[in-house]
């Protein structure tokens, strides 16, 4: 495979396997595919995240994915919509390169924090509105409960997975 080492032509993973690379990117983006990303979108971000450098252009993931430019592009668009994948450019290029963002995990749960938050006050100003001993406002209620517990505990996780990032170098 060429690519992903941000050197045009160069040769990435050597001695990989890339019949398993692709059996993987494929089951990996089934599985984000099932828990409810785009189907293109997540077959570009397992690419992405199996490259050994985390960057592509847009004609190695074509060739790698077997997909059109415009699948590409699409795909990207959404990557880069939810913060998953940034655009960069090699010095001296006019190619784009894309590539997975730093701790895309931490960012991705970070994020879903702030999703939570909302969606908490939006949920409580409904229980008020539905009235909280109605049944739909007591359910209302206890989705906001929920929400708040999942955040609280979501800040702790985070602060645990920096915390052991930080002390095994």
């Amino acid at each position: 495979m060429t690519g992903g080492t941000g050197e045009p032509g160069a040769e990435e993973g050597a001695g990989r396997d890339e019949d398993a690379v692709s059996r993987f990117v494929e089951r990996f983006a089934a599985e984000m595919t099932e828990a409810g990303m785009q189907r293109m979108a997540a077959r570009v971000f397992a690419s992405l995240l199996a490259a050994d450098d985390a960057s592509m252009t847009s004609a190695e993931l074509g060739r790698q994915l077997r997909i059109s430019p415009a699948a590409v592009s699409g795909a990207i668009n959404h990557l880069s919509q939810v913060r998953m994948v940034g655009r960069e450019r090699d010095p001296g290029s006019r190619r784009d390169r894309y590539r997975l963002h730093d701790e895309i995990w931490y960012g991705a749960f970070a994020d879903r924090d702030q999703v939570l938050t909302r969606w908490e006050r939006t949920l409580r100003d409904g229980a008020r509105s539905l009235g909280e001993d109605t049944p739909a406002g007591a359910r209302l209620r206890e989705t906001a409960e929920f929400f708040e517990f999942m955040q609280a505990e979501l800040v702790g996780v985070l602060d645990r997975w920096r915390e052991s990032r930080r002390t095994s170098g």
